[in-house]
């Protein structure tokens, strides 16, 4: 995925989790972060940060902001674009050779599952998380508790369970790490459900990504440690 008019702006502060300020081309510009995390470790005083100018004019921020520089790594922070990236990347990845058709955002009884795949195999059930949480080359995920996660890995589980292929895939959203595994720190619960989802059939993914200020492409696998 690409986007279009992008600035290279330093991060000055984040009065609350929708907007920040940043410093574009000497002035003070107040920005939209499509990003809910925490991303404490990312939003730091003096970081370089990229944006892109808002389309529409009823916006109330003209920029929204979406990758930022950690030390050597360029980190995507855009909670938007691991599921269009995964759906541009899933039909030709050869991760699922026979993939007829792909549909997003699909019910399964009382839930919705980010992507349904339908192969010769039958279906699959796929949700996307979208990782930036990095540290001494380990991706881990979630950087805040998520209960929602956790009901998403029971989901799939249960799915599995009833005969349907089930998947959660973490799009890493750079490159560089070593391996993939849950922040059993902050959220245990989501460490644990994920270990049980993988028990019960579930598979795990973990790819990391090719990131430049303007685009944001899947790229390879990376071991993933439960």
């Amino acid at each position: 995925m690409r986007y279009q008019n992008i600035q290279r702006g330093t991060f000055l502060a984040r009065p609350n989790r929708f907007i920040a300020q940043v410093e574009l081309g000497g002035r003070v510009e107040v920005c939209h972060v499509k990003n809910t995390g925490r991303c404490r470790e990312l939003l730091v005083p003096g970081a370089a940060v990229y944006l892109e100018r808002a389309a529409g004019p009823a916006r109330k921020t003209a920029w929204d902001l979406v990758a930022v520089e950690k030390g050597s790594l360029l980190i995507n922070m855009d909670a938007q674009a691991p599921n269009r990236v995964f759906g541009e990347w899933a039909t030709g990845s050869g991760l699922w050779p026979t993939l007829r058709t792909l549909r997003p955002e699909v019910r399964y009884d009382a839930s919705r599952f980010d992507f349904q795949l339908e192969t010769d195999e039958g279906i699959t059930f796929v949700e996307v998380k979208g990782v930036t949480l990095e540290e001494n080359g380990e991706a881990r995920f979630p950087d805040a508790p998520t209960e929602r996660g956790v009901k998403h890995l029971l989901e799939l589980r249960r799915a599995a369970e009833e005969g349907y292929g089930a998947a959660v895939f973490f799009v890493i959203q750079m490159k560089g790490v070593t391996h993939f595994c849950p922040n059993d720190a902050t959220h245990p619960a989501f460490g644990a459900a994920l270990r049980q989802a993988a028990e019960g059939g579930v598979r795990v993914y973990a790819y990391d990504c090719l990131v430049t200020p303007d685009s944001l492409t899947i790229d390879a696998p990376v071991p993933v440690v439960l």
